[in-house]
């Protein structure tokens, strides 16, 4: 699974497994048990992966998976990607506001320069808001990229667990 899309600040994929999802699921929370360099917790066909507190940063990524039924004998793993759901909210929040600041000014710019008053206060607050948030998009691939490594180890440890399953089947 290839890790270096330069775009996508949350890399997804997709894999068919030829198993039966309820035992997959099931390997994820044994796994729960028999490991502890990674908490896994389980909802319903949706598995979460993350390292503990101790070991998290800023930018610590989670794994979210979603394991659907496709028949008796085969199932689809969806996978996600991603920071800690409040990094990832605040981080949404900050592009709203920016984006939102930026359509307000851009009015208020239209306003005034359809009354023929002066506008380049409101212009320069408008680039103001394209320069922040180009530096929010490059904080947020300096994030990916710093937590590659640890998207790895989960990886990894997904792959473990997949690939245990598979040994076990008959």
């Amino acid at each position: 699974m290839p890790l270096s899309n330069d775009i996508v600040l949350r890399p997804r994929f997709k894999m068919e497994i030829p198993k039966f999802n309820e035992t997959i699921l099931k390997d994820f929370e044994n796994a729960k048990n028999t490991q502890s360099e990674f908490i896994v917790s389980r909802i319903d066909d949706h598995v979460f992966i993350k390292f503990p507190k101790e070991k998290q940063s800023f930018w610590s990524p989670q794994l979210h998976l979603e394991i659907n039924k496709i028949d008796e004998n085969n199932s689809t793993l969806h996978g996600l990607f991603g920071p800690n759901p409040t990094v990832w909210t605040l981080f949404m929040f900050l592009h709203f506001l920016v984006a939102g600041l930026f359509l307000a000014f851009a009015i208020w710019t239209y306003t005034n320069w359809s009354l023929e008053q002066s506008y380049a206060v409101q212009i320069s607050v408008m680039l103001l808001m394209v320069l922040l948030w180009i530096t929010l998009y490059f904080a947020g691939s300096i994030g990916k990229a710093s937590s590659t490594n640890d998207m790895r180890l989960l990886n990894n440890f997904m792959n473990s667990v997949l690939e245990n399953d598979t040994k076990k089947a008959p």
